[in-house]
């Protein structure tokens, strides 16, 4: 995924403040090759880019490590977070290093900025992440992956599975050698499924995403893929 040349034509230019990316894009959970982004993070410093990683849907264990960006060995200029990181509570979060952060006082404010309620549950969430979420987050991720790859094999319809940790998307098709997307029958799916107790995300043109929450088990995940299992063969009559 990605053209080097291309970016490295744009950022030549001397105009691109910054390269903004996802690791692995939430819509369609499509992931970022190793060669592209380390490449990106080599023409970045090369011409003077700021390297600036959306790490809102991705980050805080979501994939298996506390960063998507820490499978690739990624060194951002800046990190933005979100959504996880409180919990659910209302918080967001720049991230920078410290050549960046030298701003002087008063160079910046935030009206509802540093509420002691969110701030507190970000901590707490930190403290459960770094204390066997994360590593639950791999494992069960891992679980769910090859749950759903046994589901692969038994329906033609689902053309790709991929994903890290507990961010994986499953891809629909009309069938596997043609490859044609299929975004009604995802649709149909996801309702299906939704009927029968499982909430899922339809993301991108044709892909589900699942991303369940990181105290998941095993028992959590075997009562989804049945529940799946049942949607997809519902949608396919």
């Amino acid at each position: 995924m990605g053209d080097l040349a291309d970016l490295e034509a744009r950022l030549a230019k001397g105009d691109v403040a910054a390269f903004v990316f996802e690791p692995i894009q939430g819509k369609g959970v499509n992931i970022a090759s190793d060669e592209y982004l380390l490449g990106a993070q080599e023409l970045c410093r090369k011409y003077g880019t700021l390297m600036v990683c959306d790490e809102v849907q991705s980050g805080m264990g979501r994939t298996g490590k506390m960063f998507a960006c820490d499978h690739y060995d990624l060194k951002a200029d800046i990190v933005c977070i979100a959504k996880g990181i409180a919990s659910g509570l209302p918080l967001g979060v720049c991230v920078a290093r410290a050549g960046l952060m030298d701003w002087k006082p008063g160079a910046h404010a935030s009206t509802f900025g540093g509420n002691p309620v969110a701030c507190a549950a970000a901590l707490k969430t930190i403290e459960l992440l770094e204390n066997g979420l994360v590593r639950n987050s791999a494992e069960m991720g891992a679980y769910l992956q090859e749950g759903l790859r046994k589901l692969m094999r038994k329906h033609d319809c689902i053309g790709d599975v991929r994903g890290l940790g507990l961010m994986v998307g499953v891809e629909f098709v009309e069938d596997r050698t043609s490859m044609n997307p299929a975004p009604e029958l995802r649709d149909r799916i996801e309702v299906a499924a939704f009927e029968r107790g499982l909430i899922l995300l339809g993301a991108g043109f044709n892909t589900i995403r699942w991303s369940p929450p990181l105290i998941i088990t095993r028992e959590n995940i075997d009562v989804a893929l049945e529940i799946f299992d049942e949607a997809i063969s519902a949608s396919c009559q």
